[in-house]
């Protein structure tokens, strides 16, 4: 895969799951790589991870520390690291977190702290590396949404908000920019096997449980395999696994009878916790037998 080498990826959220995984197998393809993540000592463990997938001693692995919700923070980071490791070809927004919970369960904190890391975090990052990625005229940007970024789901009122944002968001960036050597990609995938869908399972209502249980996690590793092959094929839209790929386009070919799909799902669900609640407790789920 030339296409990667030799080229300067910032990865944020890249310190576990999927951002992780990115990391590691762009290292494998000789990338230069920087993850940008809030803590310190899981940045150190997953620089060390991501070195020992290098394949020359010529590569650059670095971290940073930074909480990609503090626009102040981002923008002087970001600013000094180009001025000594230049401006990034590409840019890979995967920091997020999720809670996961019925409306009345959720608060306004959470929906805050949602909208400001999946979404602000993403606009935080974008908006202080692409006027240099611009002045250059190259570059690519790949925001991580989730397939409730373009159908809303039970239990996710709040995490859907921040995702549906980012397809906003990079819809119209991609209008504004794809005449201008900036490459664009929007990566939906479904429930992965990472250390915040652990944490989401504590919280998710037993209906929630019952709807996840028809379409077990990706790995972090084949959610990463699918998005370099979209990045390699210059796709906008990339939908890692047969569940994203086929409400995503379900969703656009049937527009507004979507809906009925998604009640039958709901309704069905909500059938099997009535028949058998302590099933999709967060208990049980975590040892079934």
């Amino acid at each position: 895969m030339k296409e990667f080498v030799g080229k300067s990826v910032l990865i944020t959220g890249g310190s576990s799951g999927i951002g992780l995984a990115l990391a590691c197998r762009l290292a494998g393809r000789q990338a230069h790589i920087c993850i940008l993540a809030r803590d310190p000592v899981k940045l150190e463990t997953a620089v060390r991870e991501i070195q020992a997938q290098c394949i020359s001693n010529t590569q650059i692995i670095q971290g940073l520390q930074a909480d990609v919700s503090n626009r102040t923070e981002v923008q002087t980071i970001l600013f000094n690291w180009m001025e000594t490791s230049g401006v990034p070809d590409m840019v890979i927004n995967s920091a997020g977190t999720a809670r996961p919970g019925e409306f009345e369960g959720v608060t306004l904190d959470d929906f805050d702290q949602m909208m400001a890391i999946n979404f602000m975090g993403t606009v935080n990052v974008t908006h202080a590396l692409l006027p240099a990625m611009l002045q250059r005229k190259s570059g690519h940007i790949v925001n991580i949404s989730s397939l409730v970024g373009f159908l809303g789901m039970y239990g996710y009122t709040a995490y859907a908000s921040s995702k549906f944002a980012i397809r906003g968001f990079t819809d119209s960036l991609r209008a504004e920019v794809k005449t201008k050597g900036i490459d664009l990609s929007i990566v939906f995938p479904t429930d992965t096997d990472t250390p915040q869908l652990a944490e989401e399972n504590k919280l998710k209502p037993p209906i929630l449980f019952a709807i996840d249980e028809a379409a077990p996690p990706m790995s972090a590793g084949a959610v990463a395999d699918s998005i370099i092959r979209g990045i390699r094929k210059r796709r906008y839209v990339i939908t890692p696994g047969i569940s994203s790929w086929l409400f995503f386009h379900l969703s656009n070919l049937l527009g507004v009878l979507t809906y009925p799909v998604v009640d039958w799902i709901v309704a069905d669900a909500r059938k099997k916790v009535e028949r058998n609640q302590a099933r999709y407790t967060h208990q049980n789920k975590i040892d079934p037998n």
